[in-house]
C-alpha cells in the first residue's frame, strides 16, 4: 500500500522543515543543473527527496519558485566569491585574473550551479538571469578600471562599457571551457588577462570607426 513501509525497507528520515528545504534546494539545483528547466519535474524532484509533491509546493509553491531561489543562491555565492576575491587591493592585471579565476573556480567546483545560471529558464520568472549576474559582476570590476582611465586621461564614465565587455568576454569563455576542460584554468585565465589588460593598455582615448557609415539609400536590395 503506498505511504506504508514494507519489512525491510529503508526508515524515511525525518528531517526538520529547515533541513528539508535545504535538501529540495539541492535536488532542484542538480537536476537543474543537468537537465535544465523544462526537462525537470515536481514528480522527480519530490522522489529523490522522498516526499510527496505537496511538500515541494508548501516549501516554494511550485517549479518555479524553487528554481527562482535555486538561481538567487547561486548569483549570491558567486558575487560573494567576487567581492572576496577583489576586496584586496592589487595590481589591476592581478585584479583582473583574480576574477578570471573566480568564475572558473566556480565552473570547476560548482559545475551544476553554473548550469543552472547559464541554460534555459522560465520566461515568465522574474528571477535573476545570467545576463543580470554578468552586470553585478562588472560593477564590481568597473572601478579598477575607472581608476586606470583616470590616470592615462582616458574618460571615466566609459570604465562601465568596458567593465561589460571584459567580464562578458569571461563569462562566453568560461561557458566554453565547461565543455573543453583544456588548456588549464590557470592558462585560460593568464590568456584572457593578456588579451584584456594589453589591449587596455594600448587603448586610444578616442577611437573613430574604421568602415565608413553607408551612404543614405546604398543598403542592397533585399
Amino acid at each position: 500500500m503506498v505511504g506504508m513501509s514494507s519489512p525491510g525497507a529503508r526508515p524515511r528520515v525525518r528531517m526538520t522543515g529547515t533541513q528539508r528545504r535545504q535538501q529540495l534546494l539541492d535536488i532542484g539545483r542538480e537536476l537543474f543543473g543537468q537537465r535544465g528547466y523544462e526537462a525537470t519535474s515536481i514528480e522527480e524532484i519530490a522522489a529523490r527527496a522522498d516526499v510527496s509533491k505537496p511538500v515541494v509546493y508548501e516549501h516554494f509553491g511550485g517549479k518555479e519558485g524553487l528554481y527562482a531561489v535555486v538561481v538567487d543562491r547561486e548569483m549570491q555565492l558567486l558575487l560573494d566569491r567576487f567581492a572576496a576575491a577583489l576586496s584586496t587591493p592589487g595590481h589591476p592585471r592581478e585584479l583582473l585574473e583574480r576574477a578570471a579565476l573566480v568564475l572558473l573556480d566556480y565552473i570547476e567546483e560548482d559545475t551544476d550551479g553554473f548550469r543552472v545560471l547559464t541554460r534555459d529558464s522560465p520566461v515568465t520568472s522574474a528571477t535573476g538571469s545570467f545576463s543580470s549576474l554578468i552586470g553585478e559582476v562588472a560593477r564590481k570590476v568597473e572601478y579598477i578600471l575607472a581608476s586606470q582611465f583616470a590616470e592615462r586621461d582616458y574618460d571615466p564614465q566609459l570604465a562601465e562599457l568596458y567593465s561589460q565587455a571584459l567580464v562578458g568576454m569571461v563569462a562566453l569563455v568560461g561557458q566554453w571551457w565547461l565543455e573543453t576542460r583544456s588548456p588549464g584554468k590557470r592558462e585560460v585565465a593568464a590568456h584572457l588577462v593578456n588579451l584584456a589588460y594589453n589591449g587596455l593598455a594600448h587603448l586610444e582615448p578616442s577611437p573613430a570607426p574604421v568602415a565608413r557609415p553607408r551612404p543614405s539609400g546604398a543598403d542592397p536590395a533585399p
